[in-house]
């Protein structure tokens, strides 16, 4: 799963510390949610979004190539 949490962090002039602060993470944890070494649980998923007021697929998309049968 791809992110833009960077670009939203950007945005807001914010660290990862800030946000790991904010919604109640690690600054690891957000490193790696960003770099795509870990995909976040849907409600990490939802705090991030709320956090900056967007939807998740806003920040959060797929580009698997898999399709449904």
């Amino acid at each position: 799963m791809k992110n833009r949490i960077k670009v939203f962090r950007a945005m807001q002039d914010m660290t990862q510390e800030d946000l790991a602060n904010a919604i109640g993470v690690t600054r690891q944890t957000i490193l790696a949610i960003e770099k795509g070494k870990y995909d976040p649980s849907l409600e990490l998923a939802f705090k991030i979004a709320r956090y900056f007021n967007v939807n998740i697929e806003e920040i959060f998309f797929y580009e698997g190539n898999a399709r449904p049968k």
